[in-house]
Formats: C-alpha cells, sequence, structure tokens
C-alpha cells in the first residue's frame, strides 16, 4: 500500500471520530501514513471499546492523540488547540480537517404522546452540527496551524433537501453546515484551504439508529440503491482519503454524492 503521507508531518482532526465515519475516515487516512488527532465524547462505559479502535489506528505506525471532550465547548476547543500546537513544534501541520460531529435533536415538530422541537433544540442543533465546523476552522487557522493546501470535509445527508419525520432540525443543520462549507471555500481559498461537503448515503451507524423509524429508512435505501446495499462508513472514508490527496487540489466548494447512486431513485 502506498503511505503518500508519511514522513510529511500532516495530521488528521478528526470532530467525532470514536465511530462511524469520523473513525472510519481516521483509519483510512492513518494506513497511508497521516498522524491522527480524535476529539470525541464517550463516556466511561465505552472506553474500552474506544481504546480497542484506538490501538488499530496506532498499530499503523502514526502518531495518534484523542481527547475526550466537548468539541462544542469553546474553551476546550481552546484546550485542545493549545496543546496540540505544543505537540506540533514548527514543522507538524493539519493537513485534513474532518467535522463528523452527530448532536442533533430529533424531535417531531407536533406530537401530541411526546416532547416537541422548541427553538432551543433547533440552536443546540445548528451549533453543533453546522456552526462548530466554522469555529474549528477559523481556531484551527488562528493558530497558524494549517497546511499550505488544507482539507476541510464535512458530511451531510439526503435530508439536506428532502423532509424526514422527526429530522427537522437536523435537516436544517445541515442545510446551514453546506452554505458554511461553500463560504469557507471561498473565503480561505487565498490561504490554500479547500473545503468540500461529503453527502453520504443511508449508512447503519449509531447515529442513524438514534433516528425514529431507522429500520424503515434501512429497508427503503436498500431497495431503491442500484446496488442493494447501504453506504459502509469505509466508502465514506474513501472519498475522505481522495480528498485529502494532491490530485483532488482542485476539487472546492462543493457536494459530492457517495452514496452509489442511491439518490438516483
Amino acid at each position: 500500500m502506498v503511505r503518500e503521507f508519511e514522513h510529511k508531518n500532516y495530521w488528521a482532526l478528526i470532530l467525532g471520530g470514536s465511530s462511524g465515519l469520523g473513525l472510519a475516515s481516521a483509519k483510512k487516512l492513518a494506513k497511508h501514513g497521516m498522524n491522527i488527532c480524535i476529539v470525541h465524547r464517550n463516556s466511561r462505559a465505552q472506553e474500552q471499546e474506544i481504546k480497542i479502535q484506538f490501538d488499530e489506528i496506532k498499530e499503523e505506525g502514526v502518531q495518534f492523540t484523542s481527547f475526550n471532550m466537548d468539541a462544542i465547548n469553546p474553551e476546550k476547543r481552546a484546550e485542545i488547540i493549545l496543546e496540540l500546537k505544543k505537540s506540533f513544534g514548527t514543522n507538524a501541520r493539519i493537513r485534513t480537517l474532518v467535522h463528523s460531529i452527530a448532536k442533533g435533536n430529533l424531535k417531531p415538530m407536533i406530537n401530541t404522546n411526546s416532547p416537541t422541537l422548541k427553538t432551543d433544540d433547533f440552536s443546540l442543533t445548528m451549533h453543533a452540527m453546522a456552526i462548530s465546523l466554522f469555529d474549528w476552522t477559523k481556531a484551527v487557522f488562528d493558530a497558524n496551524l494549517c497546511a499550505d493546501d488544507t482539507r476541510i470535509i464535512s458530511f451531510t445527508s439526503e435530508g439536506n433537501t428532502k423532509a424526514w419525520e422527526n429530522y427537522a432540525a437536523v435537516s436544517a443543520a445541515k442545510a446551514a453546515l453546506e452554505a458554511i462549507t461553500r463560504n469557507i471555500a471561498l473565503e480561505f481559498a487565498p490561504f490554500g484551504i479547500r473545503a468540500n461537503c461529503i453527502q453520504a448515503g443511508v449508512t447503519d451507524t449509531a447515529s442513524l439508529r438514534r433516528i425514529p423509524g431507522s429500520d424503515a429508512i434501512k429497508k427503503y435505501s436498500l431497495a431503491r440503491n442500484p446496488f442493494k446495499r447501504l453506504t459502509q462508513p469505509e466508502d465514506i472514508a474513501n472519498m475522505v482519503y481522495l480528498l485529502s490527496k494532491d490530485e483532488a487540489s482542485w476539487i472546492n466548494g462543493t457536494i459530492i454524492k457517495v452514496d452509489g447512486g442511491e439518490s438516483l431513485n
């Protein structure tokens, strides 16, 4: 396997990297020689399983660090940035920043039997799943931690344009995330930064399973996907890897569908 990122002092900063798309992306980039920093938020009960996953990354022979902190907390973000500046020294830089934060509210807009969405639910979801992309991009940039051609990668879904029950707050956040990604692509381009958004097909992750009616979503996706399978986290990780390569330097400000053609039907 070609390890094109090896010996380049490149790091990937994965926000929300202890499971799902973020973890798969970390593993893929590590296989190709990129050093990995994961910011995640997990309980003590999950520590053992997470350690197993993180040990797999370390076995790739790359540098690895992780922070079990709230990625959307400004004070914690500043603490992490300071630690990275200390450990990076003068040469290491962040080549790839992956935004995989899934902290959204899945309440319905209206329901007589359960709690419904409130303005605060929208605000929390928008901040965690959209605005935090800008917060982290600006923090990394201001700290002079960006490589000459840093790649900013965020994850969206088909719920960006389609109405799904219980998905209103997340749908709004995804639309905002795409807008923020586009503007990062435009306004940070003079500094060598590229930003793109991956629209993943329906993927059987913990985040999906939290959506009410997720089994029906999976069944519907299997029926309409040309390849009759769900998207796998590794499918998305492959695109993260491709967007991190030198050859992807002219891809900027776009939404890339990685769903096997699922959204065609």
